[in-house]
């Protein structure tokens, strides 16, 4: 649970939940069990909106449609929203986008759109993945005011810079895994905070971005000094 104060986030919005899941990897090694435990979790968390940072699937196209089906059982009062991940583009991402449409999932593939309540909106938009060279994030910001609060979903961590450029307030973002095996601490041995950031909450100028540890694994089922995380993000408004 963090509470994340926004500048620009309209007094209408103050207390906004959203919950945040990540890089599921239905697969090998990630079980229905798994899963179906984090959409209930979820789901007793109340979302406002549930907020889904890619890399849902591994290996290969037959976990598509049982991935879309449980994460299809995601409640949140305004709606599931989803970007995709590199490995959904390497397994097959057209087929996955289809099965979450059909389980009333909005997935934002470049876009965005104005997300609005009691008369105040913010623009909520999401880019498609980076390391497989389909991020746009100015088609994603295309229609946007520029002194409205922009959340923006992307997979992969490595879009803040361009982001910050681009006046997004938060970035919602998985793909690290946290690290899976946190060997290391946060700080190196003269005390200073290590420059990647591979969780949590960081920032660059006036843009924070969270980065989601995510719940299954790759490579290896292996998780050490690095659990599985789902995220409960309490927006708050400067002007509270």
């Amino acid at each position: 649970h963090t509470r994340i104060q926004l500048d620009r986030l309209p007094k209408a919005f103050d207390g906004f939940r959203v919950v945040q899941l990540s890089d599921v990897h239905h697969g090998p090694f990630s079980s229905t069990e798994q899963i179906e435990q984090a959409v209930e979790t979820a789901n007793r968390l109340k979302p406002d909106i549930v907020a889904l940072t890619g890399d849902y699937i591994s290996k290969e196209r037959q976990y598509a449609a049982p991935c879309a089906e449980m994460l299809g059982r995601l409640k949140a009062r305004y709606g599931v929203y989803a970007v995709l991940g590199n490995h959904d583009h390497w397994v097959d991402a057209p087929l996955l986008t289809d099965l979450f449409r059909a389980e009333g999932i909005t997935v934002l593939i470049n876009e965005g759109m104005h997300f609005e309540k009691d008369g105040a909106a913010f623009w909520l938009c999401g880019v498609d993945d980076t390391m497989v060279g389909l991020e746009d994030l100015s088609l994603a910001l295309a229609g946007a005011r520029s002194d409205e609060m922009k959340l923006l979903l992307a997979h992969n961590p490595v879009v803040l810079r361009r982001a910050a450029r681009a006046s997004v307030d938060l970035i919602l973002s998985g793909h690290t895994h946290g690290g899976q095996v946190a060997i290391r601490g946060e700080r190196s041995a003269s005390g200073k905070v290590r420059r990647r950031l591979l969780k949590g909450l960081g920032r660059q100028g006036n843009t924070q971005i969270y980065v989601n540890r995510g719940l299954g694994t790759v490579v290896l089922p292996i998780r050490y000094g690095c659990p599985p995380e789902i995220s409960l993000l309490e927006l708050r408004s400067a002007s509270d």
